[in-house]
């Protein structure tokens, strides 16, 4: 059901005894119903006043917490229209740095999980061998998991690390970078390669979108200071939710001479 203006909207209750200012609390009762299926995208929320009524609070308090969720993309906003559910989370994601899923959903105020898909260990593959520098007969650890950012898929990740390097896969749990930091392994710099590609049903279904939606396919290889290969992923990025920034620097033209003048 779509909620218009002025309508009740069905909310987590807020507590002004949590610690949790009371924005934040309305920030995540919004997510959670977005979450649950109780508000779909594109859904009209009642406006500030008739929330602030509802909820017994102010409509500081309100536009506050409206303010950071359209900042976070779950809402939008539309000139004299009101305030919507965002068709889908979009992120920018820059390509100049090097930082872990983690991290990035961290830095944007999101709470970043992994389901599990699989992890192993056993021989490399001739792919895995070539990437990682490796050895016929080396071994791999294998960590394969979907990463979410407040519940929301966003992509597949398969990583494969050497086993000198992390012998158990079951040690990660959900920062893949922060075991390697541990163990005295943390990438200092990665190569990259991405192009686009149509999901699989297999994939589609992981990520919540219909099969053959597009997707980024991103290969990294990252490196140590030292130059140690220590990490193969490759992913897929949900194409609607993500938007990939790359920073260029402008070279200079040459100065004209006119010596032969």
């Amino acid at each position: 059901m779509t909620h218009q203006a002025g309508e009740a909207l069905s909310l987590l209750p807020l507590n002004e005894a949590n610690p949790t200012p009371l924005y934040l609390q309305l920030q995540q009762s919004i997510e959670e119903a977005v979450r649950k299926g109780a508000l779909k995208a594109d859904a009209a929320l009642p406006g500030e006043r008739d929330l602030a009524k509802q909820l017994g609070i102010s409509r500081v308090t309100v536009r506050k917490a409206i303010t950071g969720l359209v900042q976070k993309g779950v809402l939008v906003q539309r000139w004299g229209s009101g305030t919507f559910i965002a068709q889908q989370m979009r992120l920018e994601q820059p390509l100049s740095r090097l930082s872990s899923f983690t991290d990035d959903m961290s830095a944007r105020g999101l709470k970043s999980s992994a389901v599990m898909l699989s992890r192993s260990t056993g021989q490399a593959s001739t792919d895995e061998l070539m990437a990682l520098g490796l050895s016929p007969g080396d071994r791999v650890s294998r960590v394969n998991r979907l990463r979410l950012a407040n519940g929301i898929p966003m992509a597949i990740e398969n990583a494969v690390i050497p086993s000198r390097v992390l012998p158990d896969p079951s040690l990660v749990q959900q920062s893949l970078y922060a075991v390697l930091h541990e163990k005295g392994f943390m990438p200092t710099r990665a190569l990259q390669r991405l192009h686009a590609v149509l999901l699989t049903e297999e994939q589609a279904s992981l990520l919540g979108v219909p099969p053959q939606s597009p997707a980024l396919y991103i290969e990294r290889r990252s490196f140590t200071a030292t130059g140690e290969v220590v990490e193969f992923t490759s992913s897929y990025y949900r194409g609607d939710a993500y938007d990939f920034v790359a920073e260029l620097t402008i070279s200079q033209p040459e100065r004209m001479h006119n010596d032969d003048t």
